[in-house]
């Protein structure tokens, strides 16, 4: 029974490695999916791009319900809990899930074109952005919604192996898909946007069917519709409680960067491609760091659920210096080899030197990060969600935001400012939580009483 497997006993290899090859090989797929576009058409790179920032805010509120039945399924495995206890908070997402995701779809499709002419925008690239986000973020918004919740609760059961193959069939799919719609292959028309949008819809219903399949041949993850009109409101409390603060976080963060990225713009066009250029190399570099978060926020999740606190709270430190070791030796290596890195994104003379001077302050950078995805993982799946969320919102528009500004452009320091301002926020961030976990406060936050 799924109640009665010691969850705390699976190796940290074994949930790790696969979290960071999906994580790599989405990156990979997103970057290829741009070129593929930027093939096509400058006027339909232009239009996803601008709808693409509210596809990542629908991501946000569907991950609400995703995260929050992910951290309590681990603290009830922990503990124990019984079968119809696990089963009612699944419930409790896919109701919640269901609800949303055809709310968003009503207003997508009703309220793309007033949201479009917020925008000055060329006929052509209008006219795209409409069609990719009506098909992709309203059509097939439930598919892209239980599919989010559906990885979450695999993986909540220890089952990461299964959603990066969901994840790496469903990215093959759409990059296929993309193939088709843009090139004509097999003698098929060339579909442009909507086809591209309808590929992208497409992998999300090949990943909800996988993640289906993969459910019911795992019999001890509990997710069955019996019983689904008698969920507890408890159940719904509680994945809400955890669930909406780190929406709130994500969403904090992703406008803070975007706020970085005006205030960039002011630099110039090579200011603006360099700062794009760096963070897509740096995606790379922190693929380590944010599977072993992942996995510690599951790991923490199974440990504090099974009140072995004792146990957790030793074990977090050695993950986060695996963590930061695996970051360091990372960030070595693209300085070393950052010439011909560099090359296959610009060869404009400016740009190359800008990337150059960035990759090295990024060091400081990554080793912010990696403490921060460990502690904030770990204090998330122990139940201890407000207290990073709030502070992590504070210091993104304090020290980040506001640093960036005052180092950055009063001081005019220029993009490296804006690098110390970025990475000033992530290790005093990182340092403080870290602080947080040793001071053990932790502990009085378990979902499970």
């Amino acid at each position: 029974m799924a109640n009665k497997k010691n969850r705390g006993a699976l190796p940290m290899l074994k949930l790790t490695l696969p979290i960071a090859m999906e994580q790599f090989f989405r990156i990979l797929v997103s970057s290829v999916d741009t070129m593929m576009l930027s093939s096509y058409s400058n006027d339909a790179v232009a239009a996803v791009g601008l709808v693409s920032q509210y596809s990542f805010f629908l991501n946000i509120l569907f991950s609400v319900i995703g995260t929050g039945c992910s951290i309590v399924l681990a603290q009830y495995l922990g503990a124990e809990k019984s079968d119809e206890e696990l089963n009612h908070i699944s419930q409790a997402g896919a109701i919640m899930v269901f609800a949303m995701s055809l709310f968003m779809t009503c207003l997508v499709i009703f309220g793309s074109g007033w949201l479009l002419d917020r925008y000055t925008l060329e006929e052509n690239v209008r006219r795209y952005a409409w069609q990719y986000f009506v098909i992709y973020g309203g059509i097939f918004s439930f598919f892209n919604a239980f599919s989010l919740l559906q990885g979450a609760i695999l993986r909540s059961y220890g089952y990461t192996s299964e959603a990066m193959i969901v994840s790496i069939v469903a990215n093959l799919t759409n990059v296929l898909g993309n193939a088709i719609s843009l090139y004509g292959w097999f003698g098929l028309p060339v579909l442009g946007v909507p086809g591209v949008a309808g590929a992208s819809g497409l992998s999300m219903l090949v990943s909800c069917i996988l993640f289906f399949v993969f459910i019911r041949r795992r019999k001890d993850v509990v997710f069955h519709a019996k019983g689904i009109t008698r969920v507890p409101k408890e159940a719904f409390k509680l994945v809400l409680k955890v669930g909406v603060p780190t929406a709130g976080e994500s969403l904090s963060y992703n406008v803070s960067q975007i706020t970085i990225m005006a205030m960039i713009s002011t630099l110039g066009t090579f200011a603006m491609s360099a700062q794009v250029y760096t963070m897509t190399i740096l995606r790379f570099v922190f693929v380590g760091a944010i599977a072993i978060g992942q996995a510690t926020q599951i790991k923490a999740g199974y440990y504090v659920g099974a009140r072995q606190n004792d146990l957790v709270y030793k074990k977090v430190f050695i993950y986060q210096l695996a963590a930061t070791a695996i970051s360091m030796v990372m960030i070595v290596i693209v300085n070393l080899v950052k010439r011909p890195v560099i090359g296959i994104f610009t060869d404009i003379p400016e740009v190359f030197d800008y990337v150059s001077v960035l990759l090295i302050y990024s060091a400081y950078i990554e080793f912010g990060r990696s403490l921060n995805l460990i502690y904030v993982g770990a204090l998330k799946g122990a139940g201890d969600v407000r207290f990073p969320v709030l502070y992590g919102i504070f210091s993104n528009w304090t020290l980040m935001v506001l640093g960036s500004y005052i180092l950055g452009i009063k001081f005019g320091l220029g993009l490296v400012g804006f690098w110390l301002g970025i990475g000033t926020d992530e290790t005093t961030r990182g340092l403080v939580m870290l602080l947080r976990w040793k001071s053990r406060r932790w502990e009085k936050h378990a979902l499970v009483k």
